[in-house]
């Protein structure tokens, strides 16, 4: 029965292919294919492609299992657990029908393995700890052996002491690529994951133990302002690919345009049977393929619709004052506490525009600067540009979109604006008089006898 297995001997080690390390930030070029069949490669927002070498007819990759620590936007730090130097790990691109040599090395202080979601490959080379591999332990590597069944958008995570290793972020993506290089093909096809931690401000660990208070909702542990912005050329045919390991399903949205959902992790939708749409939710352990046709220049957001999700280090505790005078308030803290401001009297925005002092190591709730001042966004929040005259594999920031004059909303400089069409607005209700007798009431003692209270 063919199962992840042991790298042992000397002999056997020194064949193992080095494992590349990447600690950037930023969106490395995509990894176009050497040898085999073409593929349109993918873009791995703020992350990279595993690089492969090929041993007779198998790909061989290596992964490294380590703690990393990821930069989740200019300003903060993570202490994660990741693959080749990052969290998520490196994407792996192969193509239908390849055999694929995938070395796991272990330098985690606890046992773990890699499961391969989405894939029906043989039983033995699944992932599961216990079930079908014995963990692969601190120090060690294994080997994952498989021939690739079909196309499509896949991801690797462990199976193995889940809240944690996948907690502290241990994912990848796993694209494999049509056999035929005409079967689908996109000029820009992007991927990226999506997680969630619970990081205290001032803190640089996550809190594993947790399953529904997280304050970071990132893609590919990146969270806004640090987040790529997805670059395409006006007419490019884009997809976008992405998969949910968080505790909670995500409605992710992009503006400007409509999409087709093309693919799940189960596989390609039947182009007969695509809908469209301008979110697509995605729930836990789920992948989506959507695609569209870049014909709408501008900076067009892309995020998901859970409001809170755009929003960084969010106090969950912080009371409202929405609507209060704080003014005696704020004098009565400043006493005790010098230096007080009060804030959220008027809704939160002017906590984008203020520069505060923060603990160490935490971000800004609202945050990133646009064109036209504060966006007051952060976690999954990022920007899709679609400018004209882009070449093929230009994945360079534009900047800000130049809008065409007279094309941007503006404050109403002329006469006072004509009255909205239709009958008068209906007078405000008055105000309910009392009656002029008061309703009976009975108060019964309960310590009473049943008798004595229905009397």
């Amino acid at each position: 029965m063919a199962t992840a297995t042991m790298i042992g001997s000397r002999a056997q080690a020194a064949a193992i292919p080095e494992a590349p390390i990447m600690r950037e930030a930023k969106m490395q070029p995509p990894l176009h294919p050497s040898s085999g069949p073409d593929y349109n490669p993918v873009a791995t927002l703020n992350g990279w492609t595993l690089p492969f070498r090929m041993n007779g007819d198998w790909k061989e990759f290596h992964l490294l299992a380590e703690p990393v620590v990821r930069e989740m936007a200019p300003g903060m730090m993570a202490n994660l657990w990741g693959y080749n130097g990052q969290s998520p790990g490196p994407t792996i691109e192969a193509v239908e029908g390849d055999k694929v040599r995938i070395f796991v090395t272990n330098h985690l202080p606890e046992p773990t393995t890699v499961h391969w979601h989405g894939m029906a490959i043989v039983n033995g080379m699944d992932g599961v700890l216990g079930l079908t591999q014995p963990g692969i332990p601190p120090g060690k590597t294994f080997v994952y052996e498989f021939t690739l069944p079909r196309s499509g958008t896949f991801m690797y995570h462990p199976h193995s002491d889940e809240m944690i290793q996948m907690a502290m972020g241990m994912m990848g993506f796993f694209v494999v690529h049509p056999r035929d290089p005409n079967f689908r093909r996109v000029d820009r096809d992007y991927v990226f994951l999506m997680s969630s931690y619970l990081i205290e401000p001032g803190s640089y660990t996550p809190k594993v133990n947790e399953m529904l208070d997280f304050n970071l909702w990132t893609f590919n542990s990146r969270v806004f302002p640090g987040i790529d912005p997805v670059i395409a050329g006006l007419g490019d045919k884009l997809r976008i690919r992405f998969g949910n390991l968080t505790m909670t399903n995500h409605p992710i949205h992009i503006h400007g345009t409509s999409f087709h959902v093309s693919g799940t992790d189960g596989g390609w939708v039947d182009e007969k049977a695509w809908w469209p749409e301008v979110t697509v939710d995605c729930a836990v352990g789920q992948m989506r393929a959507i695609e569209f046709t870049a014909d709408n220049p501008g900076d067009w957001a892309m995020h998901c619709h859970k409001a809170h999700h755009t929003m960084n280090a969010m106090g969950h505790k912080v009371r409202t004052y929405i609507g209060v005078d704080m003014k005696k308030t704020a004098k009565a803290i400043a006493k005790i506490a010098p230096g007080y401001m009060p804030m959220g009297s008027t809704g939160m925005s002017e906590m984008a525009d203020m520069e505060m002092p923060l603990p160490d190591n935490t971000l800004p709730m609202m945050t990133g600067d646009g064109q036209f001042g504060s966006i007051e966004m952060g976690g999954m929040f990022t920007v899709v540009k679609i400018r004209p005259g882009l070449a093929k594999d230009d994945y360079k920031d534009p900047g800000p979109y130049h809008n065409p004059p007279g094309t941007v909303a503006h404050e109403w400089q002329g006469d006072a604006p004509p009255e909205p069409p239709g009958d008068a607005p209906p007078e405000p209700p008055k105000a309910m008089k009392a009656p002029k007798h008061g309703a009976e009431l009975r108060v019964v003692d309960p310590r009473r006898s049943r008798r004595t209270a229905r009397d």
